[in-house]
């Protein structure tokens, strides 16, 4: 079998180099963030935000698919207890989505384990399934409702109220 060389013309070339150039820039450019990365955990902000520290910097995260009590809310200060207990100080690995709009890395949190930080706390009823940021999370969706049904965590309040619900009454009543 004879080999085939394919022979690329200038402007081909060109634009292939441009084209790797361009991929290149923009991986730059995003700092990386769109890889999974590992890190230790150093801050647990509340239930669904932490810092993990990523080349000798502490990157913000929040937990993707959930929403937890907000300060000041009832349940939000043993949301961060669970948060705390499950990984602080504990090296995780970050599979990320994005940034939200405080400009936080949003990203699934693996334990040493591999078990998943935000399934953990819905099915320990520390928080809500966000619908909204994970509306086709099937897993998330099943969890609450075990949670739920088993009276577990802020679900042992016969109604709690979400944080989204928490954050618009707070602003309605706000002069």
């Amino acid at each position: 079998m004879a080999q085939q060389t394919t022979h690329l013309t200038k402007p081909q070339l060109f634009l292939s180099t441009l084209q790797i150039i361009a991929l290149l820039a923009s991986v730059l450019l995003s700092g990386g963030v769109a890889f999974p990365f590992g890190g230790q955990v150093v801050t647990v902000l509340d239930g669904g935000t932490i810092e993990v520290v990523r080349n000798g910097k502490a990157q913000r995260v929040r937990l993707n698919g959930i929403a937890c009590p907000r300060s000041g809310q009832p349940y939000s200060e043993q949301a961060k207890q669970a948060t705390s207990g499950l990984g602080f100080s504990m090296d995780v690995t970050l599979q990320i989505y994005g940034k939200d709009k405080q400009g936080r890395v949003v990203a699934e949190v693996l334990l040493p384990d591999d078990r998943n930080m935000s399934q953990l706390l819905v099915q320990q009823g520390w928080c809500w399934w966000d619908r909204k940021q994970a509306p086709d999370d099937t897993q998330l969706k099943a969890l609450e409702k075990e949670a739920r049904e088993g009276q577990r965590g802020l679900w042992a309040d016969p109604d709690p109220v979400p944080p989204w619900e928490w954050r618009k009454n707070a602003r309605a009543t706000t002069p």
